[in-house]
């Protein structure tokens, strides 16, 4: 009977004879080189997924970013310093069940340092009863299986850390709802009394234009006011506690500055600059008798009186009639704006002893303002909100589909604004896309989606991804690398940034 164990397994055939290479290699001299092919970008959509952005993504390994430094230096840091501010709370008890439920939650803390530092792999998210238990825990299991903190995206990973953080306290039997950061947000805002009442003086009254002026001289007046306060809504965003921790309160006095000269001065560094565009928008919008404006919020704090400000000028310049703020559902990347953020501030401007030094009329100023805006949530003319997508790891490319609800709620809105720069990661996948990237582009199914709303972004740069910058962007972005090294972590320039959507048409899901 013939063997069977020749080559290839063909049946009468001799294994080759003692001594030959078990492997061949050919020569392909004569052949053509081999061709330096770039990977086309940006991915097709089908080939976009968490893991792998339209872009290449900024990842914790890649030592040349602004992601290598957050994942190995400053949410190390960061947790560090949440973990002190714990061990004061517990420092401060004296319930035992309350000590013992907050030193369990400590330790779940440490754990997580220990992950964070080892680098380990991220895991399913515990079931806390919060709403988005099952959104985390689908996009790990579909694209993050046997990915660690390093080698997944960056926005990934970080926001992953923040919701294992929210995870050490949501498990407890009485700390569920605890704002490891909530200190650190008060004192912002404390130390922020220069700024705080240079707007409370101007706007502790309603304003009111002069009846001599004519109908386009008001229109001009009101511009410019438009174009000031857009201003001090966007660069309020310097004031970032991730970013800030260990800032004096001089340095923080110098980014909040809100007068008129520093607006003027500082526009140039407006790099994205849709300013007219969006002017145009909220005047449209006003011509159909107003409407509605939202505002997916970034920061506590000075921030979040930035945008109140901000939103109090839309609102009685009839540029909008009623404003929805879009919040945290709990603590989220430090300084992020929750419900008792919200209802903080309010009651400290009415009736808090939070500037010692201010004088009478400083207090009444801002006392004046805090009740007109407590008037305005009574009135619903503002409604404060927190929706669970906020706080998942998807990017804002897939809260058409991950989120239905959400999206069409916002594609009721006539102009939504997005703060910060977080907001922003969300809105353009944080990824490598080039600077020239027209905005609409970059942001995906936010503007290219049946009912997208009108979307604008308020951004100080203070991270890798930068979009919008016009046909010279990229040219722009090179030279800045070269003169200013460190310029996108700076927060010294900024984006405002408008995309049109495709607002009016009827919402589709697959």
């Amino acid at each position: 009977m013939a063997q069977v164990n020749g080559v290839n397994g063909h049946a009468g055939l001799a294994p080759s004879t003692a001594g030959a290479p078990s492997r061949v290699t050919l020569s392909l001299g004569h052949l053509p080189s081999k061709k330096d092919i770039k990977a086309p970008w940006p991915r097709t959509p089908t080939r976009v997924d968490p893991n792998n952005p339209p872009w290449p993504a900024y990842r914790g390994y890649h030592e040349y970013s602004f992601a290598h430094a957050t994942m190995q230096s400053r949410l190390p840091t960061i947790l560090g310093k949440a973990i002190e501010d714990t061990t004061r709370t517990l420092n401060e008890q004296s319930d035992e069940e309350k000590v013992v439920d907050l030193v369990a939650c400590i330790e779940r803390m440490a754990e997580l340092m220990i992950d964070l530092s080892e680098n380990r792999k991220l895991r399913p998210i515990i079931d806390d009863g919060e709403g988005d238990v099952a959104l985390w825990n689908k996009e790990i299991a579909k694209y993050f299986q046997g990915k660690d903190f390093m080698n997944a995206p960056w926005l990934f990973a970080e926001a992953y850390k923040y919701r294992r953080l929210h995870e050490c306290f949501s498990v407890s039997k009485f700390w569920k709802d605890y704002d490891v950061f909530y200190r650190q947000k008060c004192d912002t805002f404390s130390r922020s009394a220069e700024a705080v009442f240079e707007l409370s003086m101007r706007f502790a009254e309603p304003f009111s234009l002069p009846d001599s002026l004519t109908p386009e001289e008001k229109l001009e007046a009101e511009r410019n006011m438009f174009k000031e306060l857009t201003q001090v809504c966007l660069w309020g965003n310097s004031t970032d506690l991730s970013l800030l921790i260990n800032m004096t309160e001089e340095q923080i006095k110098s980014l909040q500055s809100t007068g008129g000269d520093h607006l003027a001065a500082t526009e140039k560094n407006i790099l994205g600059n849709h300013l007219t565009d969006l002017w145009d928008t909220v005047k449209e919008v006003r011509s159909k008798t107003g409407g509605r404006v939202d505002f997916v919020l970034d920061n506590a704090g000075f921030e979040l009186y930035c945008d109140c400000v901000y939103a109090d000028f839309l609102l009685q310049s009839g540029l909008a009639t009623q404003i929805r703020f879009h919040g945290k559902r709990f603590a989220w990347f430090v300084s992020d704006v929750t419900r008792k953020d919200w209802n903080w501030l309010l009651n400290t401007m009415v009736y808090g002893q939070l500037f010692p030094k201010a004088t009478d009329v400083e207090l009444e100023s801002l006392r004046r303002l805090g009740q007109r805006w407590k008037q305005y949530e009574k009135e619903g003319k503002w409604i404060y909100e927190q929706h669970p997508f906020w706080c998942t790891g998807y990017t804002f490319w897939d809260l058409h589909s991950e989120a239905p609800d959400l999206f069409l709620h916002l594609s009721r809105s006539d102009l939504v604004f997005f703060k910060g720069d977080l907001n922003h990661r969300k809105l353009t996948y944080d990824c490598a896309a080039p600077a020239s990237t027209p905005f609409d582009v970059a942001i995906g199914s936010m503007a290219s989606s049946a009912g997208a709303p009108k979307v604008a972004s308020l951004r100080t740069i203070k991270s890798d991804v930068v979009v919008g910058l016009g046909d010279q962007g990229d040219e722009v972005a090179e030279r800045l690398d070269k003169e200013e090294p460190g310029w996108k972590i700076s927060g010294k320039y900024a984006v405002v940034l408008l995309s049109e959507g495709r607002p009016g048409e009827k919402v589709r899901f697959a």
